[in-house]
């Protein structure tokens, strides 16, 4: 099961801009984005439930306005016995947690709130952050202004995972810089892991993830830098009615793998590309942010 939320007003957010990198500008106007924005979106919506996969879609309110409402898995994760939420970099992204989806869900508890630590500029950002191997409970993420070591210790502390901490950079201009979440460079399947192995510096810390990674039997598909920068790292393996998975990534991603790729990963599922070009240069971010994955034992 997904949560989906469907934009009232989506547009560049200049609060993110200063550290991801992904984001650029386009000359349209504010109408005409929406408008490209819910066409894209609803086709995503429509070609997962073509594959029985189940959404939930809430609709994102005019006012306040929250730019980056389309990506709730930031401030929001579910897990098999209720929910977390998040302290968010970008002041207008906290709005979002206003927004009214629990009478759209099944009954839930707040497992805890890490909300405030945006008091002391320490921030979380969910499956952004986080890139979960649910069922070894492992939780990989790459430091960041948005991704504070401390929070990321005392969410496995809370959650009984095993946190595997490193950092990732990419080219911008003429520097390296800090990836701002890990989901943008890595991927994780249930038998396989997609990763940006060159965006990691440190040769004991690329190491330490090969090495979690044998351990728990995954198939690692690395990807390049210029993968990465066509979000080839932010895809989502998503599950129908009947439990079978599929992987979900954009049309810019699927069209950037090679052909020894897209067949390591059909091996696993079969995957769903999806074209959301005008979501991807202005938020920043691509078809696995726009979905929160939701794990209820009774769902």
């Amino acid at each position: 099961m997904l949560l989906m939320i469907r934009p009232a007003a989506f547009t560049m957010n200049t609060q993110t801009v200063v550290n991801n990198y992904f984001q650029s500008l386009q000359g349209d106007q504010p109408s005409s984005i929406q408008l490209k924005a819910l066409e894209e979106f609803d086709a995503m919506v429509a070609k997962l439930r073509a594959a029985n996969v189940e959404v939930i879609v809430v609709q994102d309110e005019a006012e306040p306005h929250t730019p980056d409402s389309i990506f709730p898995n930031n401030w929001v994760s579910f897990h098999d016995n209720g929910y977390v939420l998040y302290p968010m970099f970008a002041p207008n992204r906290r709005l979002e947690r206003v927004l009214d989806i629990w009478s759209s869900l099944p009954p839930m508890k707040c497992l805890f709130d890490m909300s405030g630590e945006e008091q002391h500029n320490r921030f979380l950002e969910g499956t952004g952050s986080l890139v979960l191997d649910r069922y070894h409970s492992i939780a990989y993420a790459a430091l960041s202004a948005r991704t504070d070591r401390k929070l990321v210790e005392d969410w496995c502390e809370r959650m009984n995972y095993t946190s595997v901490m490193f950092e990732s950079f990419q080219s911008v201009g003429e520097k390296r810089l800090p990836i701002y979440h890990t989901n943008v460079m890595m991927c994780m399947g249930n038998q396989f892991v997609i990763i940006c192995l060159d965006s990691i510096p440190n040769e004991q810390e690329k190491q330490m993830l090969l090495d979690s990674f044998v351990q728990t039997q995954k198939e690692v598909i690395t990807i390049s830098q210029d993968q990465l920068n066509h979000f080839a790292g932010n895809m989502l393996q998503v599950f129908d009615i009947n439990e079978k998975p599929h992987l979900n990534m954009s049309e810019q991603a699927y069209n950037s793998l090679k052909t020894e790729q897209v067949k390591s990963l059909e091996k696993y599922n079969p995957i769903l590309p999806i074209s959301i070009p005008t979501i991807e240069a202005l938020g920043g971010g691509s078809t696995r942010c726009m979905m929160a994955e939701i794990y209820l034992i009774n769902k």
